[in-house]
């Protein structure tokens, strides 16, 4: 078996220059760094990579956590993240906490014994255990798609153009790079009225913001994730531009930041058409699809049913598409639909899913830069990254078909 050795007398260079172009610690010229890789190739050398995490304390591997990984949305993302992984020299991997804190804690305890050198997690409702263990034990992590109040330490986050759903956008444009809003602070929803309520029913109490886990935070972290206010406010507008007055909205599980943030998006968006904010209007589907078809049935029996409906996730679309069918209502005839979250297949629906697209795939491969540049420089201080997202504009909103 060649050595690394072998691979710098073939490449006639140092050992230690081949370590640095296998490792990436120092920068090497590009043809050198060309013939060291020949000779690798050649030579059929692999690294040793136990031998090498023993020198350098790192296992060149980080930890993912994230729920419901058959969504689409986070498949893409995992997606992003395993690009931006192998692009560096890293291994994945990979466990899903169901959106359950306990579980979510021994995975990342798992994760954390395989001493990968730092994690990315989607954090669950209720994420105060996950930042305490990982406060605790200091290890380098990223939050993704979901923003934890507190732990990154107060400072100003930065937007980031994201390039939304691939292939052509009709009508489209990037949205919600408006900065307005601090991101390192959650939305509280609640202002104006009640909204939370249980699946099936109309809200009754005020909206569950995200989980402040300052308290046991020893530690800032990073942060990346979509803005999810401007554009849901903008789904809202445009339905209440085609004459909607009554726009039901199907609401993600209580207690994500993402739901707290589509809910005052959905909140801001009625101001800014002059309409009236009605809690009925406002259901929890939990963020499947399950869930959906019960809060979308819920709204469908109210005595004054909504002309539109805005579903918060890719997952609860097709729960209030289903709850429509059964009725055998259509879309837009009967009710208009625009939905948060883009999916691959929304523009093979008849009618085409008018939709905001989240970049998800950059979000997982701008995780993965935000966590390496940790890992280079521990004492920056931690910031949140938010990207922008891709109003896909299409024809389930009543639109005319623009091809």
């Amino acid at each position: 078996m060649p050595t690394m050795a072998d691979v710098a007398r073939s490449a006639g260079v140092s050992v230690a220059t081949v370590s640095h172009v296998l490792n990436g610690t120092r920068p090497v010229l590009p043809h050198t760094r060309q013939a060291v890789l020949d000779a690798v190739d050649e030579l059929g050398y692999t690294p040793n990579t136990l031998a090498r995490s023993l020198v350098t304390s790192r296992t060149r591997s980080i930890g993912l956590a994230v729920s419901a990984i058959s969504n689409p949305y986070f498949t893409e993302i995992l997606q992003g993240v395993e690009a931006g992984a192998l692009e560096h020299g890293y291994s994945l991997l990979i466990a899903d906490p169901h959106d359950d804190p306990e579980h979510e804690r021994k995975v990342v305890q798992l994760l954390h014994e395989r001493r990968v050198d730092g994690m990315i997690v989607a954090p669950s409702a209720d994420p105060r255990e996950l930042v305490s263990y990982l406060g605790r034990h200091q290890v380098p992590t990223v939050f993704l798609d979901r923003v934890i109040d507190g732990v990154s330490g107060g400072v100003a986050g930065e937007n980031v153009a994201g390039s939304g759903a691939e292939g052509e956008v009709t009508g489209g444009g990037a949205v919600g790079g408006g900065g307005d809003v601090p991101v390192d602070v959650p939305v509280d929803a609640s202002v104006d009225g009640p909204v939370e309520g249980p699946v099936g029913a109309p809200a009754d109490g005020p909206v569950k913001g995200p989980v402040d886990a300052t308290v046991d935070s020893p530690q800032p972290f990073d942060q990346v994730c979509a803005e999810n206010i401007q554009p849901m406010a903008e789904l809202v507008t445009h339905l209440a531009g085609l004459g909607h007055r009554r726009i039901g909205l199907v609401a993600g599980l209580p207690g994500l930041s993402t739901t707290a943030e589509r809910i005052a998006g959905y909140r801001q968006g009625l101001t800014a058409a002059r309409l009236p904010y009605d809690d009925h209007l406002v259901v929890h589907g939990d963020s499947e699809s399950a869930g959906a078809e019960r809060a979308t049935a819920a709204l469908l029996s109210l005595a004054a049913p909504p002309t539109a409906l805005v579903t918060a996730n890719n997952a609860m679309t097709i729960g209030a598409l289903r709850a429509l069918r059964e009725r055998g209502l259509s879309v837009p005839d009967d009710l208009a639909l625009c939905c948060f979250d883009d999916f691959a297949w929304a523009d093979l629906f008849s009618p085409r899913l008018t939709a905001i697209a989240q970049p998800s795939r950059d979000i997982g491969a701008q995780a993965v830069r935000v966590l390496l540049e940790r890992l280079d420089r521990p004492d920056r201080p931690a910031r949140t990254v938010r990207l922008d997202c891709t109003f896909m504009h299409r024809t389930s909103c009543g639109c005319p078909d623009s091809g």
